[in-house]
């Protein structure tokens, strides 16, 4: 049996940048940060031929053509494409749907598990492009690159998002005091809320390819708001990095309707009363996870609590999509 573990991640600045209907014309960057909530995907060599397949659903199907789910069909189209014995089940500390990148770290530790099952070897960087080009190549879908290179490399990391579609990715130089500080006061709250990151991600990237002119500048300040949190962290502000964090939130809820509703807006204005230096919701938009940096953790901890939000704790992974098990 070989087992996967892929990360999931947190984006503290710069999201939304990483869409090629962005960077291909401006450039992008954001900043992004592997937690230790994982997706898991093991691979095994059954007793009897067929592919057999162990997600949200079940499939048992003789050839890979036969296949319903996207990603696993195009991953093994790809590497393995002569397979037809073969079992794969994936398990999810976090729901997708939430905001913290589960599908792109589903791809890589899929991709991962099936090449260290055909005995073939892939870089970090090869990974993640390779999960870029099955997601928004071949499937095409509205995201950006972010999830993937996030889940294939871990730690915290610069994202440089280039015109002609490459990537430089660049650790974040932090001391390990911020680090603690950011693992100590960081807070994540489950709204609730999940939602399909495509379809909320479909008009910014419909209008920044038609020129939309509110879009694109909505996104210029973004790319500069998540310069500016790279270099307060980097300085050891962890309180600016908290400020400037309110300021992408509320930039982030002008790029449409749905980006939040009343109760995400009512809980945010209420953890900024009780705690919560700045805050915003993580991924996409629409639902997920709150995500506050605090001074005062344990009142911001009561008040969610009275609300019926869901904390999830958690600190950085920086090992990056990794083989635990083969």
């Amino acid at each position: 049996m070989i087992i996967v573990r892929s990360p999931l991640r947190i984006t503290l600045g710069g999201g939304g940048t990483d869409l090629a209907s962005f960077y291909e014309k401006h450039g992008g960057f954001v900043l992004s940060a592997a937690i230790d909530k994982y997706v898991y995907v093991s691979t095994i060599k059954p007793f009897s031929e067929g592919i057999f397949l162990k997600y949200s659903s079940f499939e048992h199907v003789g050839s890979i053509e036969q296949i319903r789910h996207p990603i696993i069909r195009e991953s093994m189209n790809l590497i393995a494409p002569e397979l037809k014995q073969i079992e794969i089940s994936t398990l999810t500390d976090i729901p997708s749907g939430t905001g913290l990148g589960s599908s792109g770290s589903f791809t890589t530790g899929l991709l991962k598990s099936l090449h260290t099952f055909s005995n073939s070897s892939i870089s970090t960087n090869q990974l993640a492009e390779m999960a870029c080009h099955v997601e928004i190549g071949i499937l095409n879908e509205p995201i950006g690159k972010q999830d993937q290179y996030a889940a294939a490399f871990g730690g915290i990391s610069c994202f440089t998002f280039n015109r002609d579609n490459t990537v430089n990715t660049v650790p974040l130089n932090i001391s390990s005091d911020t680090l603690l500080d950011l693992e100590d006061n960081l807070l994540l709250f489950f709204t609730g809320f999940s939602r399909s990151a495509s379809r909320v991600l479909g008009d910014q990237n419909t209008r920044s390819v038609n020129g939309d002119t509110a879009m694109l500048d909505n996104l210029q300040y973004v790319k500069e708001l998540g310069y500016l949190s790279c270099d307060a962290l980097e300085k050891g502000n962890c309180k600016s990095f908290g400020e400037i964090m309110n300021l992408h939130w509320e930039n982030k809820k002008q790029r449409s309707q749905g980006m939040s509703n009343e109760k995400i807006n009512n809980w945010y204005d209420i953890a900024l009363q009780n705690g919560a230096v700045g805050g915003k919701i993580v991924g996409a938009g629409g639902g997920g996870f709150l995500m506050f940096y605090v001074h005062d953790r344990n009142e911001l901890r009561r008040v969610m609590a009275n609300e019926g939000l869901q904390e999830v704790r958690f600190k950085f992974d920086f090992e990056g999509t990794k083989v635990v098990l083969s």
